[in-house]
């Protein structure tokens, strides 16, 4: 079945050609994630990422090309910061609140804009502190003060250049680009996790490969139900009559998602989680009273040290996180107005505020299963890798690798679906 589809994909030529475009996309994004920043130390770049894990994760979203140091080291990540950081400033000024929430198409547009006019600050800012990072622990060489300027325009222009293909897949192939370039940098360490796998195994670890593997099997299918579940609400339009037409009348639903934040909360998480054990890593070497209380921080956000505290902590983080999120992009008393302008109700909850009481009712119980879940998914990679002892693949088992993945998998394939019954519909 699912090879006739794969067939008949690809006897549709318009179809063929977007997803020859986005491969051909992928090809370029991989070749210059592959160039790297001339005079880097690989011995010390390794041990450095080994050290400090929150690089580890915004080498997720640069698709890998961080920890090579390549010239579009920064990947997506300044870009989807001005985003994060545009939404969470709709909390404080209403007029952006307005545009992004109020004004359909037209302010969503306006709103991408003042994102993408953001990133390029960003990417000098974050790149100037990368690199002066790097420059302290011997990671590159000292730099002039011209190769400093010519590497962070570089820098700047690699990010905005992977901005611009992934609004063209977005564009001209399918499914969402910038999530695609994230996905395309997370499967490329495939081949890695291979390769180590061979060179480390042993016969006698069979059992523990294959209990992982039936662990990650069981995960990947929890997260693709919880990631699709909905919580529907039941609505209803009045009927009204203009002249001879008779309008409404009709039932249907409103759909609550489980996980309506995706990674996001998982992402504020891991930030605040790492940062201060990493201000306190520089800081330990200080001696006295900031070196002690540096190395009890450092200890207590080491998640080799102290696992228990860590996970506990990581997984509250994300619970909170996820309610936070949502009540920054999620109006139930916006859905209730709009739904009151159009003639619509919830059978049994009067219109107005009792219907964005119910909502929000309804939305607090979903989002506790949601919160539950993202927090179990980002601290299932550890304790799977202790109880087994497999470290590699580790993206099969939680956390925000396997969240991407399966949320790019997912809205890709309904694209193409829709994409086929649009030219098919009658054997659909």
């Amino acid at each position: 079945m699912w090879f006739q589809k794969v067939v008949q994909i690809f006897k549709i030529s318009d179809l063929r050609n977007k997803i020859l475009f986005v491969l051909g996309i992928f090809i370029v994004f991989r070749t210059m994630a592959n160039i790297p920043v001339p005079g880097i130390d690989a011995q010390n770049l390794k041990s450095f990422f080994g050290q400090f894990q929150i690089f580890g994760l915004l080498n997720l979203f640069t698709g890998g090309s961080l920890d090579r140091l390549s010239i579009v080291m920064l990947g997506l990540g300044p870009y989807i910061t001005a985003v994060i950081i545009l939404q969470l400033l709709t909390m404080i000024f209403p007029s952006l609140e307005r545009l992004y929430k109020e004004e359909g198409d037209t302010g969503r547009q306006k709103f991408n804009q003042y994102g993408r006019l953001a990133t390029p600050p960003l990417a000098l800012l974050q790149g100037y502190a990368m690199l002066s990072l790097f420059q302290r622990q011997h990671v590159i060489g000292q730099l002039s003060p011209l190769v400093l300027i010519a590497s962070l325009l570089t820098i700047a222009a690699g990010t905005v250049f992977l901005m611009w293909l992934g609004e063209l897949i977005s564009e001209k192939g399918i499914g969402n680009g910038v999530s695609l370039l994230i996905f395309a940098g997370i499967i490329t360490d495939i081949p890695n996790n291979l390769r180590q796998m061979l060179a480390t195994w042993d016969p006698s670890r069979i059992p523990a490969y294959l209990l992982f593997f039936a662990m990650a099997l069981l995960i990947v299918a929890g997260v693709v139900l919880v990631t699709e579940a909905r919580r529907n609400i039941p609505v209803s339009y009045a009927k009204r009559v203009r002249g001879n037409r008779v309008y409404g009348g009709v039932s249907t639903y409103l759909p609550l998602s489980v996980n309506p934040a995706g990674v996001i909360p998982i992402i504020f998480a891991l930030s605040i989680l790492i940062f201060p054990g990493m201000i306190a890593n520089f800081l330990a070497g200080a001696g006295g009273t900031i070196g002690n209380i540096a190395q009890a921080v450092a200890h207590f956000f080491d998640p080799q040290r102290n696992p228990w505290g860590y996970g506990i902590f990581y997984f509250l983080l994300v619970v909170i996180f996820t309610y936070f999120y949502t009540a920054v992009t999620f109006d139930p008393k916006a859905i209730s107005t709009n739904l009151q302008k159009m003639g619509g109700f919830i059978p049994g909850i009067r219109p107005g505020e009792s219907t964005a009481g119910f909502m929000n009712y309804i939305l607090n119980r979903v989002l506790l299963i949601g919160g539950l879940f993202l927090g179990a998914i980002a601290v299932l990679p550890s304790i799977i890798g202790g109880i087994t002892g497999v470290q590699t693949f580790r993206f099969l088992i939680g956390g925000t690798s396997l969240l991407i993945v399966v949320s790019v998998v997912l809205e890709t394939m309904r694209q193409i679906q829709s994409q086929l019954q649009m030219r098919d519909y009658e054997n659909f």
